[in-house]
């Protein structure tokens, strides 16, 4: 299946809780000079004897790795298929992506609505003589007032974060092959155990089915933080506790919870580093080392026959009875980044 894999700025109702780059050679379809009394994304009017054909030069841009490439400018010419022969065309400065796609740059976007709605319908009139497939378009809050004009064309919404909307556009007349909006939340749950075999658990400030039980440190993890690294933050932030991660001993997939999203759960072992407990209670009602025995015994974990399972995994990991999944960074060729890769390791290495 040909799916579109972008990177455009393009993952706590739970009792317990894909990176995707681009890699785009940019082949502009419009230049970047800017001719006063112009708006920016505008390409320069032809003069009578000018050529219906584009004129390309080269003008050095940063690449996606920080060297320099050439980056290709032309003056484009409107088609006669278009309008009428002779008038230049107003296109949207954009670039292919990989996927025979194209992607719209949101820097140039013309800040005039009707200039705007000019150039997006000749772009897209292009784009569809061309054979492209799926469009991109990102819009910034400051030009929110492009986002209706966009939609009567035909864009969608894909996505949207704080101080931006993700709208994109299939040409093809068949299903849509675009990598849909992301769909699960990634939360985590700390399960830290002293030499005494007691555990550090939280009474958490909410009216859900959790309220009043002592439960493991959880949350969600921040943009572009790892798991691990989410955890140790996760139990610093609630109880004052500092921890090394140990290993990943199991995780929950959930479907429809907050948003209607999908949720998974990471369950981690942690060691600690320091006992003496400061509440966060902005969040935390308490927080104590308990018995591991009197943590199961609640009638919570006795109804709760996922919950239990998780404390009992994880104290089976801390007597050596069950390996988890251990992080080691390794770099993909995929992408030429550092991440970490999780796989069930053996216990003497950590």
């Amino acid at each position: 299946m040909e799916m579109m894999a972008v990177d455009l700025g393009l993952q706590q109702p739970s009792g317990f809780y894909c990176h995707q780059f681009l890699r785009v050679p940019r082949t502009l379809w419009t230049q970047n000079c800017i001719l006063p009394g112009l708006p920016r994304g505008f390409l320069r009017k032809s003069s009578p004897s000018m050529s219906p054909s584009a004129h390309f030069i080269s003008c050095p841009v940063p690449s996606l790795n920080g060297g320099i490439m050439p980056k290709r400018i032309g003056l484009h010419v409107m088609s006669p298929d278009l309008a009428t022969p002779g008038l230049a065309v107003e296109f949207l400065d954009a670039w292919d992506d990989e996927y025979n796609g194209v992607i719209i740059d949101t820097e140039c976007l013309p800040s005039s609505a009707n200039a705007f709605a000019s150039a997006l319908r000749a772009s897209l009139s292009n784009w569809k003589l061309k054979g492209k497939r799926g469009l991109w378009l990102k819009i910034l809050s400051e030009q929110a007032d492009l986002v209706p004009i966009a939609i009567q064309e035909g864009f969608d919404y894909h996505h949207a974060e704080p101080g931006y909307v993700m709208l994109t556009y299939w040409i093809p007349n068949e299903p849509c092959l675009l990598p849909g909006t992301p769909s699960h939340q990634i939360g985590v749950a700390g399960f830290v155990i002293n030499d005494k075999r007691e555990v550090l658990v939280v009474k958490e400030k909410c009216p859900c089915s959790c309220s009043g039980v002592w439960k493991l440190p959880t949350g969600y993890i921040n943009k572009y933080e790892d798991i691990f690294s989410g955890v140790v933050r996760e139990v610093k932030e609630e109880t004052g506790v500092d921890t090394v991660y140990l290993e990943m001993v199991a995780f929950r997939h959930a479907h429809r919870v907050a948003f209607e999203k999908s949720d998974l759960l990471f369950v981690c072992m942690l060691k600690p580093l320091s006992s003496e407990i400061i509440v966060d209670e902005k969040e935390i009602q308490d927080a104590k080392w308990m018995p591991v025995g009197e943590l199961i015994e609640q009638p919570f974990y006795q109804e709760d026959h996922m919950s239990k399972k998780m404390i009992e995994i994880c104290n089976e990991s801390h007597e050596n009875r069950y390996h988890g999944f251990t992080a080691q960074q390794l770099i993909s060729k995929l992408d030429g980044r550092l991440t970490y890769l999780y796989y069930k390791g053996s216990k003497q290495n950590l």
